[in-house]
């Protein structure tokens, strides 16, 4: 076993960055979803990869994956969606196992009314506080990370 390499100040002020950055980002985005539209982040989050999806739906497992969520916290999640009228399952034709969750017109409205104040958000939170330059520098290294982490998990 190797020895561990330690992060530097450089490193470990990007990675205290990073994380305490994705903390009060997600934190503000829960708070302003749940007082707006009543839904938590992971809720819109799901609401906004079904209304991107062909014919606004997704088999379960690929949702799960696409919301980095288990496939049975997904399920809770879609459990309460459903309640509220805003999604609905099926059951795929061609494999018995398989579930599809989609949108239902009820949840395509929530989330278009949701989503202006949701952008405007992420906009003030981050987007605007950042030049150019630091938005492509920070969308291609979480990319890169992003890319490997998938490539190495069971969504990748």
């Amino acid at each position: 076993m190797g020895r561990t390499r330690w992060l530097n100040a450089e490193e470990k002020r990007a990675w205290t960055a990073l994380r305490t950055t994705y903390a009060l980002l997600h934190q503000r985005m829960d708070q302003q979803l749940k007082r707006d539209a009543g839904l938590s982040h992971l809720q819109y989050e799901i609401l906004v990869r079904l209304g991107a999806a062909p014919d606004g739906e997704l088999r379960m497992a690929e949702l799960a994956c696409a919301v980095s969520n288990s496939k049975s916290g997904l399920t809770y999640q879609i459990d309460r969606l459903e309640q509220a009228g805003l999604v609905r399952r099926r059951a795929c034709e061609s494999d018995v196992r398989a579930v599809y969750a989609g949108l239902t017109d009820a949840g395509t409205a929530l989330l278009e009314r949701a989503a202006p104040a949701h952008v405007a958000l992420v906009r003030e939170l981050l987007i605007d506080v950042l030049t150019p330059a630091q938005l492509r520098a920070l969308a291609d290294g979480l990319g890169e990370a992003n890319r490997r982490m998938q490539a190495a998990g069971e969504c990748g």
